[in-house]
């Protein structure tokens, strides 16, 4: 019994001693991250082990947040985690995101996840639209958050639709505009294609660049009031403090940078601040509950810090980040112009053996193509052979009868000479005929002229026989008569000729040139400044970027619908028809002394 009771106390001992644990969701911006913590552990132990997984070192930026009823708390690092106002019943679920924005993300910022970390978190505020953003800006920020998820651009492998599933537009601007989504990547896409050679962690700082220009960037609201009660929103950013019209959250009244502040402190709801210039009166306004004012003072604390940290030297750490930044970056460099020489040999590779290839298969036709000629002359051969058998058979024939003909023409000779002598006999028959002839013909000539001189002696005979005759009549009658016959004769008939021509009727066909008409649409002229998203002293850097804005709110320009614009769209116009821009106005504020400042805040 003894025993039993000893063990159970021991056991009861080493339970006391086992620390309990709880588990933590921490929701960072690129995955979410479970670890099981010990009771007794405070926010520090918890952030920086959250810092230590990430790879973090600039931690000075961020801080663990949580929901609390209506507003946001963040973790304190020196209170234990499970005595915050957290909801604990299904574990605690904390947001790791960035608590303080740097003034100039490309300077301050050091390591590539604290860029990435930025990156998303200002990403999702535009697109959720806490933080306004115009749409030509919107274009060119979504061009640079596709070139860091997909990389250079390749037409072979992004094809129309490849950003269909990608929310990449705020949908203000989606409802601004009649444009179909097919559009909106048309144009997303022009300004990507352009991005070619930058790496992700470039493309990223490329896109912190713009976003930081933005009116609304790394600005925190309160609602507030001052004395006589007006309705007021406090402004806190890296450069000061902010006081604006609720209905305007792009252009502030006033502005106090964090060098012009001495003190900041709240009793209950009342918020006080005091300047550096003491003959300045504080200034106080109240917030709406206890804990927007415990709120505030962190982040004026905080942001208070890291101004007067900027304009110091850096530290040791700081310093030494920043060198091994220097070298990882140029190791990347040199990384990535090797694989860029390796990628272009590997082309060069692939298009000689694809010149090889296209020569073997070249080849193979040609050695394909001889193969069939082959053929056909073997068929030609055997053609030919059966030919020349058959000629072969024809000369044997021919030469037969050649031999025939031979032996014939030999008769022929001998029959030729045996007619040779009858020839010679004929012709001397013909010879003794002819001389025959000749005699006939000599006799015939002569009884031709016999009968000739008959015929004229018979004519003279009747001549006198007539004479004799009419010298009778004329003694027997004295008188004549001589008949006439008048002749006749006939004339043929005129029969006119008449020839007729066949005239050739000869058309003209003329090919007409049809000629293309080009319809160009010219789009609408917009007549207003620049945006308000790129500002002056980011344009003079980059008058590249400066005619891209241009000519996207050119070509979106005609397809805005003017009665869905937000009062944030038309305070942003007039802004910029004003030539206002972030740096402008907060110079602008900053020139009056601060005693105006404060008291111009008592009166409103």
């Amino acid at each position: 019994m003894a025993s039993a009771l000893a063990s159970r106390m021991g056991l009861n001992a080493l339970w006391k001693k086992t620390p309990k644990t709880f588990n933590v969701t921490i929701a960072t911006m690129d995955a979410d991250l479970k670890f099981s913590c010990e009771a007794k552990w405070k926010g520090r132990d918890l952030f920086d082990l959250v810092c230590r997984t990430l790879g973090l070192r600039e931690t000075w930026f961020f801080g663990l947040q949580y929901n609390v009823k209506d507003t946001v708390a963040w973790l304190k690092m020196d209170k234990r985690v499970l005595d915050h106002d957290i909801p604990k019943e299904e574990g605690v679920t904390l947001n790791f995101l960035a608590k303080f924005f740097p003034e100039n993300a490309e300077e301050e910022l050091v390591q590539d996840i604290t860029q990435h970390l930025f990156f998303l978190q200002v990403m999702k505020m535009i697109l959720d639209e806490d933080i306004y953003c115009p749409p030509e800006a919107s274009v060119l920020l979504a061009s640079y958050a596709v070139q860091a998820k997909y990389g250079d651009y390749d037409p072979g492998l992004h094809k129309p639709g490849f950003l269909a599933q990608e929310q990449l537009l705020p949908n203000r601007v989606l409802n601004l505009y009649q444009m179909t989504p097919e559009m909106w990547e048309e144009r997303i896409t022009a300004c990507y294609a352009e991005h070619r050679g930058k790496t992700r962690d470039e493309a990223e700082v490329e896109y912190l660049k713009i976003a930081q220009d933005l009116d609304m960037y790394g600005i925190s609201y309160f609602f507030i009031k001052n004395k006589k009660g007006t309705n007021l929103l406090l402004g806190v950013d890296a450069l000061g403090l902010h006081i604006f019209d609720p209905e305007n959250k792009l252009t502030p009244k006033i502005s106090f940078p964090w060098n012009e502040i001495r003190n900041i402190s709240y009793c209950d709801k009342e918020f006080t601040i005091k300047p550096l210039d003491k003959k300045t009166d504080v200034f106080k306004f109240n917030s709406s509950k206890l804990r927007v004012n415990k709120l505030i003072l962190q982040l004026c604390i905080g942001n208070h810090d890291l101004f007067m940290r900027r304009r110091r030297v850096d530290s040791l750490e700081v310093q030494q980040m920043k060198t091994q930044a220097r070298e990882e970056k140029a190791r990347k460099r040199m990384d990535r112009q090797r694989l860029v020489r390796e990628k272009h040999l590997r082309e060069e590779a692939e298009r000689e053996r694809d010149e090889l290839e296209r020569k073997l298969l070249q080849m193979q036709s040609e050695a394909q193509m001889a193969n069939e000629a082959l053929l056909r002359s073997e068929e030609t051969a055997d053609l030919l052979a059966e030919k020349a058998q058959i000629a072969e058979e024809e000369a044997k024939l021919l030469a037969q009868k050649a031999a025939e003909a031979e032996q014939e023409m030999q008769r022929i000779k001998v029959t030729a000479i045996r007619s040779e002598e009858e020839k010679r006999l004929l012709e001397q028959k013909m010879l003794e005929a002819e001389i025959l002839a000749l005699k006939m013909a000599e006799e015939s000539e002569r009884r031709t002229k016999e009968a000739d001189q008959l015929k004229q002696d018979l004519q003279e005979a009747r001549e006198s026989e007539q004479r004799a005759k009419k010298k009778l009549l004329e003694i027997t009658s004295r008188s004549a008569y001589t008949p006439a016959h008048p002749p006749s004769g006939a004339l043929p008939p005129d029969i006119p000729g008449g020839g007729v021509s066949s005239e050739n009727l000869s058309f003209d066909f003329k090919d007409t040139d049809m000629k293309r008409l080009s319809m160009e649409i010219e789009k609408e002229k917009w007549v207003s400044g620049w945006p308000g998203v790129m500002r002056v002293e980011y344009m003079e850097k980059s008058r590249h970027l400066q005619e891209q804005l241009n000519e996207l709110k050119t070509e979106i320009e005609s397809l805005k619908l003017k009665e869905r614009e937000t009062p944030l769209d038309i305070l942003h116009n007039e802004n910029t028809e004003r030539g206002n821009s972030k740096q402008s106005s907060f110079k602008k504020l900053t020139l009056q002394s601060t005693k105006s400042r404060v008291a111009f805040f008592e009166e409103l």
